[in-house]
């Protein structure tokens, strides 16, 4: 018998706007937390994936050991957006099925109150259909720079190309349930994110 399926809430964000201390938060709200960015590290070593990306660019984007570069193929797409494109049509459903593995891990934890996919391509990658709500964590741009900036050391020229390779933040926030402005303290945060967490499943 199949375990009932639990709310799945979908992360979004603007880059820097805090998403990692949002998603911290949620988990400790019993939030089961899915991060799909870690999962794009392991959909790059499975072997289908693996093989397309050989066919396509040879042993350029492969480490001494058969690993995946992921430097390398950084280096491929970046700046050429059709084959970032093709990346992502081969990518973004292998993840997309290692995430369905991982809802069902949650629907089965009895720990876990709700599922959070946290995926900065949430929308390009076209898994809103799986998700009950959305929520897009946003902040001012000066506020994000200065946290790239003390963080990664990025200058404004490096958030301006990597915000380009997504949709913009306007489109992405009219698809969000709700936007929580991350712009205070990490307490602050978490009684906006308590209050939207209050509406979609009554009470924290």
């Amino acid at each position: 018998m199949n375990a009932p399926r639990k709310p799945v809430f979908g992360l979004i964000g603007g880059i820097g706007a805090g998403k990692s201390t949002a998603s911290a938060h949620l988990a400790a709200r019993g939030g089961f937390v899915i991060d799909c960015d870690k999962l794009g590290h392991v959909a790059l070593e499975l072997p289908e994936v693996k093989e397309k990306l050989r066919a396509r660019w040879g042993e350029l984007v492969f480490n001494a050991d058969g690993s995946v570069s992921r430097r390398a193929v950084a280096g491929v797409v970046f700046g050429t957006p059709a084959e970032r494109e093709w990346l992502e049509g081969v990518v973004f459903p292998a993840i997309g099925r290692l995430a369905d593995e991982r809802l069902r891990t949650a629907d089965a934890d009895p720990a876990a109150r709700f599922s959070v996919l946290d995926a900065a391509v949430l929308l390009e990658a076209g898994w809103k259909d799986r998700c009950d709500k959305v929520l897009y964590i946003d902040a001012p741009r000066d506020v994000r720079l200065k946290r790239l900036v003390a963080r990664s050391g990025w200058v404004s020229q490096e958030l301006t190309s990597r915000e380009a390779a997504q949709w913009p933040a306007e489109v992405k926030k009219r698809h969000a349930d709700a936007v929580v402005v991350n712009d205070g303290s990490r307490e602050q945060l978490q009684d906006r994110i308590d209050h939207v967490l209050s509406d979609w499943i009554g009470g924290s």
